[in-house]
C-alpha cells in the first residue's frame, strides 16, 4: 500500500508530530512531501512585477483534489477555496477540524497609508482565488465600498512579500509565516486578515488515514501550545534564503493553529453564500454537504 503523503503548510504541527513520532504512534504509514513555493516574484522583460491569475483553486482543479504537482493525500488551503472545491466534487473537505492563521494587509514603514480607509483605490497584492483574495475583501468591506477595493493578483505568498518589500505596489496581503516575516522586517499592518484554512483530500484516500493524521496533529497542537520555544526553529527552513537572515524565528508566534471544532453545514452554506454574492466564481454549484464534507 502506498504511503500517506502529507503536504505541510508552513506551520509547526506536522513537523512536531513527525519529530515526536505521533504519526507513527497513530499507525500512519506516511511521508512528508516537499512543496516549496518560494520562487521570487514574476517580472516582465522590463523588470516590472506581473500579475498571475492562478492560485489555490486552480491547483486543486488541475490536480483533481491534489494540490500542486504530484500526489497530496492531505493538504490545506483557505476555507473559501476548499469549500468551493468540495462543493464542485474536487476532493473532499475535512469537517472535523480547521486552522486559523494570522494575517494582515501590510505596507512599508514609511508609507503614507495609515488606516484601512487610506487603502481605498490603492492596489493591494493578493493571490488569485486564494486566502488573501477573499480575506482582503472580508477585511476591507467594513471600511469602504466594494468598488473601492482594488486587488492585483501577484502570485504566491513569498512573491507578494517581494512585491511590497520592493515597492512594486503600495500594499500586500500576507498570512502565516510570510506575515510574520514581513512584520519583523518592519512592514506595518493596516488591517487584520486572520482567516480560516481547511483540509482537503482527493478521491481514493482512506478516511481512516485522514483521522490518524488529525489525531497526531491534535497531540502536536498541545505540544506546540505547551513548549513553543522548542519548535520555532523549524520556521527557518520554511523561509526563502533571500529573507532568512533578515529575521529571528525565535521571536515569532506559533502562527497557524489547528482548531478541533466542526466545519458545520451552516458554516459551509454561509460560506457558499458569501462567495457567490461577490461573484468570485463563475458558476454556483449544486452540492450535497454530506457528499462534500467528511468527518
Amino acid at each position: 500500500m502506498a504511503k500517506f503523503l502529507i503536504q505541510p503548510h508552513g506551520r509547526l504541527q506536522e513537523m512536531v508530530a513527525h519529530e515526536l513520532g505521533f504519526f507513527t504512534d497513530e499507525g500512519l504509514d506516511y511521508e512528508l512531501t516537499s512543496r516549496r513555493a518560494d520562487k521570487p516574484k514574476a517580472v516582465d522583460s522590463g523588470g516590472k512585477a506581473t500579475e498571475t491569475k492562478s492560485g489555490a483553486y486552480q491547483s486543486y482543479e488541475a490536480g483533481k483534489g491534489n494540490k500542486g504537482q504530484g500526489r497530496s493525500d492531505i493538504s490545506c488551503a483557505c476555507h473559501w477555496t476548499v469549500n468551493n472545491a468540495a462543493a464542485n466534487s474536487i476532493g473532499t473537505m475535512v469537517g472535523s477540524a480547521y486552522v486559523v492563521t494570522p494575517g494582515g494587509i501590510v505596507v512599508p514603514e514609511d508609507s503614507p497609508i495609515q488606516t484601512p480607509e487610506d487603502l481605498a483605490g490603492q492596489e493591494i497584492a493578493v493571490g488569485y482565488q486564494s486566502g488573501s483574495h477573499y480575506s482582503t475583501i472580508q477585511a476591507l468591506e467594513p471600511f469602504m465600498a466594494h468598488e473601492d477595493i482594488k486587488l492585483k493578483f501577484m502570485g504566491l505568498p513569498w512573491q507578494r512579500v517581494d512585491v511590497v518589500a520592493d515597492g512594486d505596489l503600495p500594499a500586500s496581503s500576507l498570512w502565516g509565516l510570510t506575515y510574520q516575516v514581513a512584520e519583523q522586517m518592519g512592514l506595518r499592518k493596516i488591517a487584520d486578515c486572520t482567516f480560516m484554512i481547511t483540509f482537503l483530500f482527493p478521491e481514493g484516500v482512506e478516511q481512516a488515514d485522514v483521522e490518524k493524521y488529525l489525531a497526531a496533529c491534535k497531540r502536536a497542537q498541545q505540544e506546540v501550545d505547551l513548549r513553543p520555544e522548542l519548535y520555532k526553529h523549524y520556521f527557518a527552513d520554511m523561509i526563502p534564503e533571500r529573507y532568512r537572515d533578515k529575521v529571528d524565528v525565535r521571536r515569532f508566534s506559533v502562527g497557524e493553529r489547528i482548531v478541533f471544532l466542526p466545519y458545520t453545514q451552516e458554516t459551509f452554506d454561509r460560506t457558499q453564500e458569501w462567495i457567490h454574492q461577490r461573484d468570485l466564481f463563475e458558476a454556483v454549484p449544486d452540492y450535497d454537504y454530506n457528499m462534500a464534507v467528511a468527518g
